[in-house]
């Protein structure tokens, strides 16, 4: 099987564990992601940090973007701009209105500062020990985070659930960037 191939059939199996989890199960991770944080800090806060808005069945984040802006850090979300584009980061605190973007995607407004991140908290499907990560196959963040890298020191922090932890290597190309720490509803590991 060639590495596109690879890395579709492993992105299908993920989406289809993921459609399975019930609501309790969702809360339960997202509850465990905030208390992984505490526990490990694999962030020094404040910073300026981009999360994401959860779509369909992703890890929800907002507790951990909440906690994060509690103890002083400057939030933001990313944009997309269009294909083959880095993400943009618009500034947003909690409470503030959102717009459906690319993809169905929500993010800041377009009058909303545009700030570069420290931290990226980065979605994804999969992650192998070595912090090679799979996402949805666009290349977005791939595309900013080696942007971002060639400029400055910038951070990714993966999310998922447990179980997207994977003992198999994730399929990756040149044009992928691992990511330096993954946290989840049960442990953090660091690739740094």
């Amino acid at each position: 099987m060639n590495p596109i191939q690879a890395k579709q059939t492993l992105r299908s199996a993920m989406l289809a564990w993921r459609t399975g989890l019930s609501d309790d199960e969702r809360r339960e991770a997202s509850d465990g992601l905030v208390e992984q944080f505490r526990r490990e800090r694999p962030i020094e806060t404040p910073a300026v940090v981009s999360g994401f808005w959860p779509m369909t069945d992703e890890l929800d984040i907002r507790p951990l973007m909440f906690e994060l802006f509690n103890e002083g850090c400057q939030l933001a979300l990313p944009v997309v701009i269009g294909k083959g584009q880095p993400l943009v980061f618009r500034a947003w605190r909690p409470g503030d209105p959102l717009e459906q973007g690319v993809f169905r995607t929500l993010h800041p407004l377009p009058t909303r500062e545009v700030v570069e991140p420290d931290v990226l908290i980065v979605p994804l499907l999969a992650c192998d020990e070595a912090g090679w990560r799979l996402g949805y196959g666009g290349g977005f963040y791939d595309r900013t985070l080696r942007g971002l890298r060639r400029r400055r020191k910038v951070l990714a922090l993966g999310v998922a659930f447990d179980e997207q932890l994977v003992a198999e290597d994730v399929p990756h190309g040149p044009e992928d960037e691992r990511i330096d720490w993954l946290l989840t509803d049960r442990r953090v590991c660091a690739f740094v």
